[in-house]
């Protein structure tokens, strides 16, 4: 028996070693495809670009020439490249795990809404067609932050540096937001609830060649299966919010017209309720909150945070000033147009990166920011909107902006820069600059050296909470533009709960006795 046992044992090894094979591999598969996803395998296709005399396209020439710099990459899907919300009811539950944790978290609680995958997954898997003359496939790889930057001749870091699209926050902001330490699965317990809807995504894909109920529809769609969840009348959406990574402008159309520009997303009496997050408002609606442009920089340690600021301290700035953009030759009266005379007659103080149409000086980052870098003020005028992402670029590189409006920043980031504009940058109105009753050079000449490098040591500070960490991995220290982000919105919120149950409890003083016996409530 004990010899027919062991025979039996030695047919069946086989057989077992068999099946435990075949149930393992459908394991193997998903752990080697989630290791595909987070490590942000790249996409390579085709870009052709269109003419076209648009800022977009114009954008869209630089990221062109800094993509020919890398290697070529292999194929990948955009589904498997971006993961978004099609794993979003993976996230692990934080709350609840030790009673530090939920100590710790009180009141900062934050939830993430699980949208069906057409407000996010599916906007980004047609990447390829957003605009008519590039694919963006590429530049969302690496969890939205794009390919690594050329760095041959030494302006970056080594590492942490990329070709970011700077309307690429939408996937970027998700990501780090599902990084949060204090994220809850049970709504009633969240201070603020998080609606991953890719709105910016969402408006550029239908911005050329489609009519309005076709921009309009997703928001109009959002906006109803919000309203319908049992999240939504606690506070009426107030408690929730939602981000672009486009500009207010890209939101706000006013009429039905099909050549009007944008939808209407925030023309949406449900989203005026929310917290919608964008990269810049406009002077005329104040309800859109702004957060930082991204920019190149996106560490994954706070150490490369540290040793990036250590290296802009010790930087010579060799320049008193720098501008770099191009001139507007179909607007006279342009700022730009001004500052560049003016930089071109201060040529020993000031050095000009002039970018002019069809000029490749400009596509690379490394032109302008080493030159930032090696300068002590930057000028930061309007584009086709007040705020400009080279005015953060400026920071990073520990340049003081100079700005000639306050919307192009005082009036934008109250939450990411200081309120004492003074401390890091200097603003000269644009109309004095167009009169010419003020030299720019003789305006930053006059501050006192001291006071120069005091500004410049507050703009290198600031420079943590200007930007957008690696969402693959996680800082333990350092507060980027998210954690910054997501603290104003949380006590915002927390502000809105306290006042109405400040409303409720003087309501309740007001029920007094008439007299009657009978209680009455004014």
């Amino acid at each position: 028996m004990e010899r027919s046992g062991g025979h039996s044992g030695k047919r069946w090894l086989p057989r077992l070693l068999f099946i435990f094979a075949l149930s393992a591999t459908p394991w193997l598969l998903v752990v080697y495809c989630h290791l595909l996803v987070f490590h942000g395998a790249p996409v390579s296709a085709p870009v052709t670009i269109a003419g076209s005399d648009g800022e977009d396209a114009q954008r869209f020439l630089f990221q062109q020439a800094e993509q020919q710099q890398l290697s070529e990459l292999p194929s990948t899907s955009a589904g498997t490249m971006l993961p978004a919300a099609e794993e979003e009811h993976h996230r692990p539950k934080k709350d609840g795990e030790d009673a530090g944790n939920v100590d710790a978290c009180r009141g900062r609680y934050v939830y993430i809404h699980d949208l069906p995958p057409r407000f996010n997954a599916d906007i980004l898997a047609q990447c390829r067609v957003w605009y008519p003359w590039i694919n963006m496939c590429v530049y969302l790889a690496n969890a939205g932050l794009g390919q690594p930057v050329n760095n041959s001749d030494g302006v970056f870091a080594d590492r942490g540096w990329y070709a970011t699209d700077h309307f690429g926050l939408d996937l970027i902001f998700h990501l780090r937001v599902k990084q949060y330490d204090c994220l809850t699965n049970d709504s009633s317990r969240a201070a603020a609830l998080f609606v991953p809807f890719y709105a910016g995504f969402d408006v550029v894909q239908h911005l050329w060649g489609h009519n309005a109920s076709t921009k309009d529809a997703l928001s109009l769609d959002l906006a109803d299966w919000l309203t319908r969840r049992p999240e939504w009348p606690a506070m009426a959406g107030r408690d929730h919010f939602v981000l672009s990574g486009r500009t207010a402008y890209d939101h706000q159309r006013e009429s039905d017209s099909d050549s009007e520009w944008g939808n209407k997303f925030l023309r949406l009496p449900a989203v005026q309720n929310m917290t919608v997050l964008v990269m810049e408002k406009t002077p005329w609606l104040d309800y859109p909150s702004p957060i930082p442009y991204t920019t190149y920089f996106h560490p994954a340690r706070d150490a490369e945070i540290f040793d990036w600021q250590r290296r802009m301290r010790a930087t010579k700035r060799d320049w008193l000033f720098t501008f770099a953009g191009g001139e507007r030759p179909d607007d006279p009266t342009s700022i730009r147009n001004h500052l560049i005379r003016q930089c071109n007659a201060s040529a020993s103080y000031c050095k000009l990166v002039q970018c002019k149409k069809g000029s490749r000086q400009c596509l690379n980052p490394s032109t302008f920011f080493g030159v930032f870098q090696r300068t002590r003020f930057c000028l930061q005028p309007a584009g086709d909107t007040y705020t400009r992402r080279s005015a953060f670029d400026a920071i990073l590189a520990g340049c003081v902006p100079v700005f000639f409006h306050p919307l192009s920043a005082y009036d934008q980031y109250k939450w990411h820069l200081p309120e004492d504009h003074h401390t890091y940058s200097v603003l000269i109105p644009e109309e004095d600059v167009r009169s010419g009753n003020v030299s720019v050079e003789e305006t930053l000449r006059r501050i006192p050296t001291d006071v120069a490098e005091r500004m410049t040591q507050t703009v290198i500070g600031l420079i943590p909470r200007l930007l957008y960490a690696d969402p693959r991995s996680k800082l333990e220290t350092v507060k980027d533009a998210v954690d910054v982000t997501l603290e104003a919105i949380i006590d915002k919120v927390n502000k809105l709960k306290r006042a109405e149950e400040t409303r409720g409890e003087q309501r309740h003083l007001q029920v007094h006795n008439t007299g009657d016996g009978s209680i009455q409530q004014s």
